[in-house]
């Protein structure tokens, strides 16, 4: 520790950067997988079989899904995002309320070290000028 600084905020810090970055690059990898459903219509893909019973035909659920799985990503990798940002922010320790969001949006995938992230940057709550 230098200059009187905890280590349970710098903790949180790190962890919200990794948990962010995991975040960002699944969510790249989702988006590079699905993607491709928003410009091509596509019958039968490989990786993901049709829904025969369904009363809206297998095209609809599979171009739904794809969609879905789509904006899913994005959504991850503007969490991972923030969480990248409110980790760099705890490390600085120049505000509470974003490194608070950052925590948050390493927690929302539901993991441990998300977890891990909020309570530390929580109770490192004094240590921010």
């Amino acid at each position: 520790m230098d200059q009187g600084r905890g280590g349970l905020l710098s903790a949180g810090g790190i962890l919200s950067i990794i948990v962010g970055a995991f975040e960002v690059i699944g969510g790249a990898g989702i988006v590079a997988l699905f993607a491709g459903s928003f410009f091509r219509k596509m019958h039968e893909p490989p990786f993901f079989p049709g829904f025969p019973g369904s009363p809206f035909g297998a095209e609809f659920n599979v171009a739904a899904v794809y969609h879905w799985l789509t904006v899913m990503g994005i959504i991850l990798g503007i969490l991972g995002i923030i969480a990248i940002v409110g980790g760099i922010s705890a490390i600085r320790r120049s505000s509470f309320g974003l490194s608070l969001a950052g925590g948050i949006c390493a927690l929302l995938p539901l993991n441990l070290a998300g977890l891990l992230a909020v309570i530390f940057v929580s109770l490192g709550k004094g240590e921010f000028e």
